[in-house]
Parts: structure tokens; C-alpha cells; sequence
């Protein structure tokens, strides 16, 4: 079973992602910002993990910045969901590589299409 941690502090959006992704055979955790999802990764990393930008405490951009200063073990494919679109808003993703985003709104469907994907990606990768 694949596992994917979703960061947002959101609730409903993690929820319904939740619901959603366990329908196709995810094992989803949720974190409530940057600070908890690095302690859920230096716990067990996951497949890939789905982060919004905005959060209080840290943040999606220095949950990422952190993840790529210091890698886990196991690195893992990141996704950002997000509702702002300017280009010099995801200039720091590019720097830091490896990074896709996901405008918001998301269907879950679309998350669920592009998570395989990535996996897909992953495999032929490896």
C-alpha cells in the first residue's frame, strides 16, 4: 500500500482527501503544518507527499527548503497544492527542483490521476 502524507491545516481539505485516495488503495496520514510533517517523515517516510503553501508555525515552501537541505532517506516526489498562481510565487520550487504544484481547487480525482503518475515515474526511475 502506498503512502501519502497530506499537509494542511485544513482539516476538510485533508479530509476529503482522505476519503478519497483510501478508496484507491492509499494509506493517508495528515500533518498540520511544516513542523509536524517533518516528524511524521523522520518516522516513516512516505510515497509522496501533498502540501499547501500557507500554514501557521511552517509553512509548505520551508517544509520544502528543509526537505531538500537535509533529504530523508528516502526521498519522495512532492506535490503543492495551492491558490496562488503567480509564476514569482513558485520561483522557489524551481530552484529547489522536483517539485509540481496543484492549483486550488483539486478534485480529488485529479489527485488520485496524478499521484499514479508519480508512482509510475517513480518506478521507471528506480
Amino acid at each position: 500500500m502506498k503512502r501519502l502524507l497530506v499537509v494542511d491545516d485544513e482539516p476538510h481539505v485533508a479530509r476529503v482527501l482522505r476519503v478519497s485516495l483510501v478508496k484507491d488503495g492509499w494509506s493517508v496520514e495528515v500533518a498540520c503544518n511544516g513542523h509536524e510533517a517533518l516528524q511524521a517523515i523522520a518516522t516513516n517516510p512516505p510515497d509522496v507527499m501533498i502540501t499547501d503553501i500557507q500554514m501557521p508555525g511552517m509553512g509548505g515552501e520551508e517544509l520544502c527548503r528543509q526537505l531538500r537541505s537535509t533529504p530523508p532517506a528516502r526521498p519522495f516526489p512532492i506535490l503543492v497544492m495551492t491558490s496562488m498562481t503567480a509564476r514569482d510565487q513558485r520561483s522557489w520550487a524551481q530552484e529547489l527542483g522536483g517539485i509540481e504544484f496543484l492549483e486550488k481547487p483539486v478534485s480529488p480525482r485529479r489527485v488520485a490521476a496524478i499521484l499514479t503518475q508519480l508512482i509510475a515515474r517513480e518506478k521507471n526511475n528506480a
